[in-house]
């Protein structure tokens, strides 16, 4: 083949760039449509997305309880459950009437007492002292006091006599002395100076009769009422001084004022106990001894709201429980009202006493009670109902209702409660066996969707 003819053959393979137009550089028609409806779809996308997040809420979690149907005969008469603690009916704190250091304590915490039964001494060295020297005081006042009433005696009056006597003779002698003076005097036998002597002399020993004769007069009458009344005064003093000086002493010992069982043990030998302030500082004087109470005497203390009151009267029998024995049962019944309600809590105080209390009862155990009606009311009034947890109730205006958990959805459902049970109600408006909605993350509507607990 010639050159110039495969010059043309090349010529005709060159691409001819001349037939491009105004689009030159842009995708065809065909491509940019698939792109706008592609955009567009992501659009509609993400705007039903969006839309969803806003206007769609999530279904709340919600927990379900099993109605359950009671009878009469369920029921058992009772009017009103309520909880509260067991305390015993009379417990004592024992404290110390003087202060003083513990010697000996012959008690543990759970120990069983009787009536007048020693359980501490505390060291009695100063206090015995203290009762001995007051003692002796009284004996003296009561020995001076005997020596008063019983006047002088037989030996003193005629000791008396005896002065008496030997005085008024004395007198005598001195009486004829002075005569016979006063004669010599006349005479001018003996001097002015001796006859002054003589007569003074006499004069002397007479009034020393006279006071002879007093005191032998006042030693058989006996002492004066006064000094008697006196004497009778100091006694009672120093017997009081006495008597006040051996309770200390005698306190010295504590015992137990009552048979019971005790419950707190708060002193230790060597610790110092107060009758006035009590340290709360370590190795502080210590206010309390021992604590008892006696345990076959235990009531249970409750605080009944205000609205229930009406349903209790005076000595109304109920069934007491506790927590620690759920099987086990005591007879209870209404042993006081208080006749003060507590404004704070809307409530009024009643204590129920145990029946037949054993050993399984302990002070501040939770206990229940539940009060049974009198049977001729029981077999009249008492409805059947349904029982349900109090969570469950809901209150709208005064009106009580349940939700129920139905096919995937809250339905309202109105009830009326028609008595307190331990721990729900007694309501009338279901069937029983129905699922009741008793908690929610969030408020519920009639209609709302929800989802059980525990269920996926």
């Amino acid at each position: 083949m010639a050159i110039d003819a495969k010059h043309e053959h090349l010529q005709s393979l060159r691409i001819d760039r001349t037939a491009r137009g105004i689009g030159e550089g842009e995708p065809p028609l065909w491509a940019r449509r698939y792109i706008l409806a592609g955009i567009g779809v992501l659009v509609l996308l993400g705007l039903a997305v969006t839309a969803y997040r806003l206007f769609a809420r999530a279904a709340p979690e919600v927990q379900v309880v099993r109605a359950s149907a009671q009878t009469t005969t369920d029921v058992g008469g009772v009017v009103l459950s309520a909880s509260g603690y067991i305390v015993a009916h009379h417990k004592i704190n024992l404290n110390s009437k003087v202060t003083g250091r513990v010697k000996w304590i012959g008690v543990e915490k759970g120990d069983k007492v009787k009536e007048g039964q020693v359980l501490v001494r505390l060291e009695d060295d100063e206090f015995r002292a203290q009762y001995e020297q007051a003692e002796g005081a009284a004996e003296n006042a009561r020995a001076y006091l005997e020596e008063l009433q019983h006047g002088s005696r037989p030996q003193e009056i005629d000791q008396a006599q005896h002065n008496l006597d030997e005085a008024r003779a004395t007198l005598a002698n001195d009486k004829a002395t002075l005569d016979r003076t006063r004669g010599l005097a006349g005479e001018g036998v003996v001097s002015k100076q001796a006859l002054d002597d003589a007569e003074a002399r006499y004069k002397a020993d007479e009034q020393k009769v006279h006071s002879l004769e007093k005191v032998h007069e006042m030693a058989k009458i006996g002492p004066r009422a006064e000094e008697i009344a006196r004497a009778k005064g100091a006694l009672q003093q120093t017997q009081g001084q006495a008597d006040y000086a051996k309770s200390l002493l005698d306190a010295t010992v504590i015992r137990a004022p009552v048979t019971g069982t005790i419950l707190e043990r708060a002193a230790e030998k060597g610790e110092l106990v107060t009758s006035g302030f009590a340290s709360t500082a370590e190795g502080g004087p210590q206010g309390l001894v021992v604590s008892l109470a006696d345990l076959n005497d235990l009531q249970v203390e409750l605080d009944i709201a205000q609205d229930d009151f009406a349903k209790l009267g005076p000595r109304q029998k109920g069934v007491v429980m506790v927590d620690a024995y759920p099987g086990l049962k005591w007879d209870g019944a209404i042993a006081e009202i208080s006749p003060q309600a507590n404004r704070a809590k809307a409530t009024v105080q009643v204590k129920v006493q145990i029946l037949n209390p054993d050993s399984h009862l302990r002070p501040d155990m939770n206990a229940t009670v539940k009060f049974i009606a009198d049977e001729e009311k029981h077999a009249n009034s008492q409805p059947q109902g349904v029982f349900l947890p109090s969570s469950a109730i809901r209150d709208r205006d005064g009106n009580k209702f349940v939700f129920l958990a139905f096919d995937g959805k809250a339905l309202a459902r109105n009830v009326k409660v028609t008595s307190q049970r331990s721990g729900g109600v007694l309501v009338q408006g279901l069937n029983g066996g129905e699922d009741v909605i008793t908690s929610s993350t969030q408020e519920l509507k009639d209609g709302d969707k929800i989802k059980i607990k525990g269920q996926s």
